[in-house]
Formats: C-alpha cells, structure tokens, sequence
C-alpha cells in the first residue's frame, strides 16, 4: 500500500512548481515515474494514476505541477496557457525536465525514469521526448496532443514511446489545434508516425477505434467539447498496454 501522496517542491529557474508525490511501500530504491496532467491541472484524476503507479507497480511516482506555482489559470482560461506552451515546445520540455530531474534525485529513485502524460499532459511527455532529454527512459502519451512546430530530429530521441489514441480523436486531423488558435496545426496519426519513423524513435502507436479524446478521464464532459468522452475499455487497455511496456523498458 502507498503512503498518501505529499507535497513536493521543485524549480524550474524562478518558479517554485508544486508537485505531489506519492512513494511505493518499502525502502528500496524504484524506478520514478513522472505523471503530467491534463489541462485542467493537479486533480484527482493525475494524482489518482500516481497512486495507480506506487500501489499497482511498484514506481514512485510524482505528478508535475507544468503551470507553476501550484496555480491553476482556469478553465477555460486555461486553453489559450496550454496553446502558448505547445508552440515553445523547448520551453515546454524545459519546464518538464525540472520535474523529471527533482525525482531523479529522490532518495528512493534509482534513476530509471518514465513519464505518461494525458491530453495536454501527453504533449508534455512528447515535448520532452523530442526534445533529446537523455535520463527519459520511457514515455507514455495517453490522448495526447500530437502536434508540434518542431519535429524530433533524427537520432535525438533516445527514450521509447508508447502513444495510446482515439482512432476518432478530433485533435488529431486537420482543424486547428483544440480550438485553441495559434499557429500550431493538429497533426494526424498518420503524420505523427511519419515524424517517428523519419527520426529513428522506437514509438508504438495503439489507435483504438470509434474512441475519441479524453478517454481516461471520467470527468470528460467538463472540459466543454464536444469529441471528448471517457471509455471505461480503451482507459483500461491502455492502462495495461504501458504496465507492460514499463515492465520492458523501467
């Protein structure tokens, strides 16, 4: 059984972000996963997958707080923040490494580290990935945004992706980005394997058909838009798809 999750303070430069953490039973020292949440911030939803992922798996896991300052702007203020941080998606890995690099120097870490992100929360993962970050073993997109304005160039990426999509994601086509303006393009999956395979990523894609966005998440129809809706199936097999590919890679 995990202890009940803390708080857990880190830096990215000026900023204090206040992230939760949530430690495995025992004293040994386990792989850390770093868990993004989706745009509606720290929640129960993010801090319940991080309790998933001590108790069912054994990791230690941390949930980043991405907007900083524990402050969530929102909704649906929220979606113009999460439009400027995908299109600087350097200021975005930045911003997720110094979650990934304060769990690395948690006692009960050993170094090996993934991270799984939802919706915006994948993006983040993606960003971080492409970015070239070298200490992310692993990472886990669930439904998440896809598009960048900067592809991963080839033979920087040197973690493992598992994306786990809605086939009937709406995100992921030709429209604007969520709606949300910017000069950032939504990206199909079709696009977003291309952009994999032209860089050499080991990236594994699971597209599960007539799912849309949002698919873990049981509080859905909160975010007001329409193609997003919780499947209790797609949630599950998803969930096991990256239990094993952890298994592999952690």
């Amino acid at each position: 059984m995990a202890k009940t999750d803390e708080e857990f303070d880190y830096q990215d430069g000026d900023i204090t972000c206040k992230g939760r953490l949530v430690l495995p039973s025992g004293n040994d020292p386990r792989p850390g996963v770093v868990v993004f949440p989706d745009i509606m911030g720290i929640g129960e939803h993010s801090l319940g997958r991080a309790h998933r992922l001590a108790e069912e798996l054994g990791y230690v896991a941390l949930v980043a707080d991405v907007y900083g300052n524990g402050i969530f702007p929102g909704f649906p203020d929220a979606q113009d923040v999460v439009a400027s941080w995908i299109s600087k998606p350097r200021d975005l890995a930045r911003r997720a490494a110094a979650a990934l690099n304060a769990l690395k120097r948690h006692p009960r870490c050993n170094g090996h580290l993934g991270a799984i992100g939802f919706c915006f929360g994948g993006a983040t993962v993606l960003a971080l990935a492409r970015s070239g970050n070298s200490d992310l073993r692993a990472g886990v997109s669930f439904h998440g945004v896809l598009a960048t304005p900067e592809a991963a160039a080839p033979g920087a990426v040197s973690a493992k992706l598992l994306v786990c999509h809605g086939a009937d994601d709406p995100f992921a086509g030709e429209a604007p980005l969520m709606g949300l303006g910017g000069d950032v393009k939504s990206k199909t999956l079709g696009e977003f394997l291309e952009e994999m395979s032209a860089a050499g990523v080991d990236c594994q894609v699971i597209a599960y058909a007539g799912i849309v966005h949002a698919f873990t998440i049981p509080h859905a129809d909160q975010f007001g838009t329409e193609g997003a809706k919780y499947d209790e199936v797609a949630d599950a097999r998803s969930w096991k798809a990256m239990a094993s590919f952890f298994n592999e890679v952690l």
